[in-house]
């Protein structure tokens, strides 16, 4: 499981799909939830997501992560990065961004936002089923 972040500065490579004002965000944990964060935009378009750290809420997630995201990362030899998905809640249902992870160096706080291929990753997963 990894170890909680409370309040960290936290920069993307490459601007998130959607965001593309947004580069520097403030990762904060939220009180009493283990593994979960707000996500929130420090400069550009405000905004705030909430993500789940995937080693807590969907341990069997393994994506795939590109060379080039790992240098990106600036991740040292044998480093693996924090895996976060995004999670939205309904009234009907809690579900998490599969297709979209984010990968985050929590030495360097440089994060990338990946888009998988395939069909194997859904855009949303119910969580309660995984």
């Amino acid at each position: 499981v990894s170890t909680a972040v409370l309040n960290t500065p936290v920069s993307f490579t490459v601007p998130m799909p959607g965001l593309e004002n947004a580069r520097d965000f403030t990762l904060r944990s939220v009180d009493g939830a283990t593994g979960l964060y707000a996500l929130e935009a420090t400069s550009g378009t405000p905004a705030r997501l909430f993500l789940a750290d995937v080693a807590v809420f969907v341990p069997g997630y393994n994506p795939p992560i590109p060379a080039a995201a790992l240098e990106a990362l600036e991740l040292e030899e044998g480093e693996a990065p924090q895996v976060l998905v995004v999670l939205n809640h309904s009234p009907k249902a809690t579900t998490v961004n599969l297709m979209a992870p984010i990968v985050l160096n929590t030495a360097t706080r440089r994060c990338s936002q990946l888009v998988l291929d395939g069909r194997e990753y859904p855009l949303r997963a119910d969580l309660n089923s995984l």
